[in-house]
């Protein structure tokens, strides 16, 4: 019945039942001719229909299912009956058989050729069409196909190829064929990580095995080899690949390289140590293709996007971006970056290491193995008339001195420190050893940031708080929470059942004003605190996050976690009315 339909050309069906004019399937068919696409989606970009339009016609016209993945649970064994290379391609994914009949979720259940070709690959079992949409589709694709099979696979085929440790230091040495099964692991292992949006991949060798883990959203997920014996020929490739002396397995090594997998150019940072059975690999992804974050997309709130962009404009002065290892600090100065590169402007940044390679910026890595410290480029720096100088991170006394003169005498200063929040950052620059009268002329604004992980939207219900949470969030909101509803994941296959997915960045902005600056030329730590937490627009993380919660975008574990990390107080401030 549905086959029958099919034959019916989706033009002239469109035209017919006057969801499209004839002037519009004109249109669509001219576009067709010269891009080559399907009809269908000339139709979509031309902005003639919607794709869930498009897909609920068809789903009508041809009485199959319209599929919702966000409402049904998917198992990864029934989707790979058809290979990804044929789903991918066909844009199909298998959700449900039961035995004689597979339902098949198409993006173009109008496609025959593509329908005709997975009845072949699928026969003798028969096959029920459904349509789905595309965003869907492509998110089942990449939670189905992961590559932990192929990495499985691979480790074991590499293991009974090589016998003895040196045999597999040779197999990591082999030419960079790709049919070598070393280059076909490390593959599997890269495509994975691309897959699952991992910004780290650790490989960690034991005595019986060898872990394989990837940091997603902040948090690592284990992958276990069971053949321990492949961990030295995947470290002898990645030196290779990486530049480093294959020789040296006592002592730690860094480098990085470039490797495209699946259309994104990833840069890698490559770090080794040595551990008890053998080198530990770390694992840096930074996918240069998609490009540099501006502010509005790091998730910075519109209210201090502002109040930065003013900081910003001012011709000099230092601004810091402050939080832990892994809060987004580089990618908020980067936003930061992309918004002053003009051809007006010198922008010269010291970098330990150059994370993202900007057009127009002077971009220098730093090497202490030859001397070329912070420190040392620094003062060459300030000699090559730049108007923006960033700096990767405040790490001694000189580098903070040499900062704090340049935003003295013109130059507007960027740059990292690892504190918890804003408050403590400018006190961290006195600790350091800079004078208080210094800080207070050249410091301007501080942000202090975190990522916190957000609910999954497809398994989000309503969360009882208990007597803790209660209390801790009383606090911080100052009226009763029990009166508003918050969320958490329940779990689902979109989340890999942890209830999270994705992250969003939690802001502070503290700008420096004449009472801060006082008490520090002073050196009273305890009056600059008090001045900050009455600040004009001062809002510490912990509230900034529990707004979230509020919004039930993230947890309220979320909220809490950043709470307890914070060294200050959380201010006594109205969440509601954002007083």
């Amino acid at each position: 019945m549905a086959k029958q339909k099919l034959r019916m050309r989706l033009g002239d069906l469109l035209v017919h039942e006057n969801i499209i004019a004839e002037s519009q399937l004109m249109d669509a068919l001219k576009s067709q001719k010269s891009s080559g696409k399907q009809l269908g989606s000339a139709l979509i970009e031309l902005g003639y229909l919607s794709e869930i339009q498009l897909l609920t016609f068809l789903a009508q016209q041809l009485n199959v299912e319209f599929i919702d993945t966000t409402q049904r649970k998917l198992d990864p064994k029934i989707a790979q009956q058809l290979p990804e290379a044929h789903a991918r391609r066909h844009r199909a994914l298998v959700i449900d058989d039961d035995g004689l009949v597979v339902t098949l979720a198409m993006n173009d259940p109008a496609d025959l050729r593509a329908v005709d070709a997975i009845e072949l690959l699928l026969s003798p079992k028969q096959v029920r069409l459904a349509a789905i949409t595309q965003t869907q589709l492509i998110e089942a694709f990449d939670q189905l196909y992961r590559r932990t099979q192929d990495i499985a696979a691979f480790a074991e085929q590499l293991s009974e190829e090589h016998g003895d440790e040196q045999e597999f230091e040779l197999a990591g040495l082999s030419d960079s064929n790709e049919d070598a099964t070393v280059v076909k692991l490390l593959q599997s292992v890269f495509e994975d990580a691309v897959q699952i949006k991992a910004s780290d991949i650790h490989i960690e060798p034991e005595e019986r095995l060898v872990r394989i883990r990837q940091r997603v959203d902040g948090v690592l997920q284990e992958n276990i080899i069971n053949e321990a014996n492949i961990a030295s020929a995947l470290v002898l490739r990645l030196k290779l690949m990486a530049s480093l002396d294959i020789s040296e397995k006592r002592l730690p090594q860094d480098g990085r390289f470039n490797i495209k997998i699946k259309g994104h150019s990833v840069d890698v940072r490559l770090s080794t140590m040595p551990v008890q059975f053998g080198e530990s690999v770390v694992m840096r992804l930074l996918d240069q293709s998609s490009g540099v974050l501006t502010m509005a997309q790091t998730g910075m709130p519109a209210d201090i996007q502002t109040r930065l962009r003013y900081q910003i404009s001012r011709p000099h002065g230092m601004i810091l971006v402050t939080g832990p290892t892994g809060s987004g600090k580089t990618t908020t100065l980067y936003g930061v970056l992309n918004e002053l590169n003009e051809p007006g402007k010198k922008i010269i940044t010291v970098e330990d290491p150059v994370e993202y390679r900007l057009p127009r910026i002077n971009q220098v890595q730093v090497s202490s193995k030859i001397g070329l410290t912070f420190s040392n480029v620094l003062r060459t720096t300030l000699r090559q008339d730049p108007d923006t100088l960033m700096i990767g991170e405040m790490r001694d006394h000189e580098t903070v001195e040499i900062g704090l003169r340049g935003a003295l005498t013109g130059h507007l200063v960027l740059s990292t420190l690892h504190t918890n929040d804003a408050i403590s950052s400018a006190l961290r620059l006195t600790d350091m050893g800079a004078p208080g009268y210094l800080v207070a002329s050249s410091l301007r604004a501080i942000v202090a940031q975190r990522l916190v992980r957000k609910n999954c939207v497809h398994c989000k219900i309503a969360h009882s708080l208990d007597q803790n949470e209660q209390s801790w969030l009383s606090h911080i909101a100052e009226f009763d929470v029990s009166e508003h509803t918050f969320y958490k994941g329940a779990g689902c296959q979109r989340c890999q059942e942890t209830g999270m997915t994705g992250r969003v960045g939690v802001f502070e902005l503290l700008e420096i004003d004449d009472a801060m600056a006082q008490a520090m030329r002073k050196d009273l730590p305890d009056e600059f605190i008090q001045a900050a937490k009455v600040s004009k627009g001062f809002k510490p993380l912990a509230n900034a996050a529990f707004k979230f919660a509020l919004d039930g975008i993230i947890p309220v574990s979320e909220v809490l976690r950043l709470a307890e990390q914070s060294s200050q107080p959380v201010a006594s401030t109205s969440i509601v009315s954002g007083v």
